[in-house]
């Protein structure tokens, strides 16, 4: 019995080293996987899977624990000078700098705690409930850092977690825009708009 003539085709394409001609639907296939992975590369935080989103998150808790466990300058060993052995020394020396830090460690605690619980409850990743808790919780890492250093102005210190939180703030939501607005640039009203997720 004779083999079918597509057969023989595609073993002499194969023989010469011609590749045989996929079908229609694997290239339909092949193009909608380039079209989507062209999508995430352009589509920014959305591109963010909540896995690793939480893995970021778990980190920003662990971090802002043992900041408030382990606070800068150490405590006091024994009871002395009306203190007592296990007081912060930070707390008695510069008081304003150490609620500075404190709130610091809590809103990165607090706010990394909150964007777990939303993704482990199917929170998508471009909601406002997730996006804000991690632009507050990264740049609370960058307060509660400056704040433990003894020589900077804490105006200055808290200024600049502002400059921070904003440029994290339009990160997200800037990516978040580029893809709509590669097609039609729109007003200006609308980009602000879009920006802030409203």
């Amino acid at each position: 019995m004779s083999k079918p003539q597509a057969v023989d085709i595609e073993m002499n394409e194969l023989r010469n080293g011609t590749p045989a001609t996929e079908p229609p639907h694997e290239q339909q296939q092949q193009q909608q996987q380039q079209k989507q992975q062209e999508q995430r590369h352009f589509a920014g935080w959305e591109r963010n899977d909540s896995n690793v989103l939480l893995v970021v998150a778990t980190l920003i808790t662990a971090l802002t624990y043992q900041m408030g466990t382990n606070l800068p300058g150490g405590y006091y060993q024994d009871d002395s000078d009306g203190h007592q052995a296990g007081d912060s020394i930070l707390r008695d020396k510069h008081r304003l700098r150490y609620w500075l830090f404190m709130a610091a460690s809590w809103a990165g605690f607090g706010n990394s705690m909150l964007m777990t619980l939303a993704l482990l409850t199917g929170v998508r990743v471009e909601s406002r409930l997730i996006r804000w808790p991690f632009a507050v919780a990264y740049s609370s890492l960058v307060l509660a850092f400056i704040a433990s250093q003894p020589k900077t102005h804490l105006l200055l210190d808290i200024l600049l977690w502002v400059l921070v939180l904003f440029i994290l703030w339009a990160a997200i939501s800037f990516k978040r825009c580029e893809v709509s607005d590669r097609a039609s640039p729109g007003s200006l009203k609308d980009f602000v708009r879009r920006l802030f997720g409203r």
